[in-house]
């Protein structure tokens, strides 16, 4: 059983024209000093916020854990919200969890998503991406993601995208042989049947038969070339490159100064999307 450690100091504003949230924390041991901050804000559209994060250090068997995650909701914001409250915890109580992590990820994904379709009555015919960040000790990261919020980690320099973009044009074929199509209508991006913008997501039960829950997993060892990790919902990627965030995160020592500035420049390049923004900050 975890045991929270550390609980980062944090707020949340919630206004009759928008949302937001911020808040930092910093980890308790290990052989990196770990901390990071946070910043989501409602995007310009006229539904409510959808986006949800995770940014929290947990103990389980003498070994601190940071986990990650930003989480974007489509159609309603309930699968997000489950997801925030369960996916982490699923994956975490996997047997595999410390011998083949790979695996207990992939299997907690598709848990996790099969639990969501039982109950789909209570939490609608909505869904969510996920990319989710397990920092083990400070040492080892595993990112894992469906759809396309985004991980990047600034290593020796450069940056390393964590995640894969699930976009339905790369995985036309697959969609294709289930019996759906991809259509750049209506708008201007590729859609799964003309409707969803991701080829893998939780939830979305009326397109689940096309689309996949497996997440693509990535795992990196974290040393002294390692600088800070920035996890984001598409509200920022659609306007920013991976480059351009990696510059603007690291001109920053304060992981939240990072985040807050991250969101400030999307909002400025006229993201309309909700945008949400995780910088996680390294130091030997």
């Amino acid at each position: 059983m975890a045991r929270y450690c550390c609980f980062g100091s944090g707020f949340s504003e919630f206004t009759g024209h928008g949302s937001t949230a911020s808040g930092k924390g910093k980890g308790c041991h290990g052989q990196v000093k770990v901390s990071y901050g946070y910043n989501l804000v409602r995007g310009k559209t006229n539904h409510p916020m959808e986006d949800y994060h995770v940014a929290d250090f947990v103990e389980v068997k003498g070994n601190e854990l940071g986990l990650f995650a930003i989480y974007d909701g489509h159609l309603g914001d309930t699968v997000p919200a489950y997801l925030q409250k369960n996916l982490f915890s699923n994956i975490l109580n996997e047997e595999e969890f410390w011998s083949h992590t790979d695996r207990a990820i992939t299997k907690a994904y598709e848990k996790t998503d099969q639990a969501i379709l039982s109950h789909t009555p209570d939490l609608g015919q909505g869904g969510s991406t996920a990319v989710t960040a397990i920092l083990v000790n400070g040492t080892k990261l595993w990112v894992a993601n469906v759809g396309d919020s985004r991980a990047v980690l600034l290593k020796g320099g450069e940056p390393i995208q964590m995640s894969i973009d699930h976009d339905p044009n790369v995985e036309r074929s697959v969609i294709e042989n289930r019996g759906g199509f991809v259509s750049n209508m209506p708008g201007d991006v590729p859609r799964v049947c003309g409707q969803l913008a991701v080829s893998r997501a939780f939830g979305d039960r009326n397109l689940k038969s096309l689309l996949r829950s497996e997440p693509d997993i990535k795992v990196e060892n974290i040393d002294h070339t390692a600088e800070l990790l920035v996890l984001a919902s598409d509200g920022l990627w659609k306007v920013m490159n991976n480059q351009e965030v990696v510059d603007v995160a690291k001109r920053f020592k304060d992981p939240y100064a990072a985040a807050k500035q991250l969101v400030a420049e999307a909002l400025k390049r006229d993201s309309k999307d909700d945008i949400s923004c995780i910088v996680v900050r390294f130091k030997a």
